[in-house]
């Protein structure tokens, strides 16, 4: 991974399979799901499902859209919703491809690290 500003270069584009997903690793964050569309469009959301926390880096990759492994949700890649019938939600990540590479945007991995840290903080509180 690279500095720069306000991106975080993270990966080439030839690196996620096409139709497929790799998954980043930031440490002290949530894992990050990396996806590659046919049409060579590049999406990142956080690598759980809002159902029961499947790796959404190991579904099915279909169109704009992801296929949890674990109970068939499907996750709108652009928006990280999932379709009705189902209800819920995956962080996305803004991203950028530029001269085939890939980069995260900095002030979403801190926001995702900031309520990691919140909910842990919650778990961990005395009842």
């Amino acid at each position: 991974m690279s500095a720069g500003g306000e991106w975080l270069k993270v990966c080439g584009v030839d690196d996620i399979p096409v139709a497929g997903a790799r998954v980043v690793r930031v440490p002290g964050r949530a894992d990050i799901a990396l996806f590659r569309t046919l049409d060579d469009r590049v999406f990142a959301l956080h690598d759980r499902c809002p159902h029961k926390g499947g790796p959404l880096s190991q579904g099915i990759v279909h169109g704009a859209r992801v296929t949890c492994p674990l109970h068939a949700w499907v996750i709108e890649l652009a928006t990280g919703s999932a379709l009705e019938p189902d209800v819920g939600m995956v962080a996305c990540i803004r991203v950028r491809s530029e001269a085939g590479e890939v980069f995260l945007h900095r002030e979403d991995l801190r926001r995702d690290a900031l309520r990691a840290q919140l909910i842990a903080d919650a778990a961990c509180a005395p009842a």
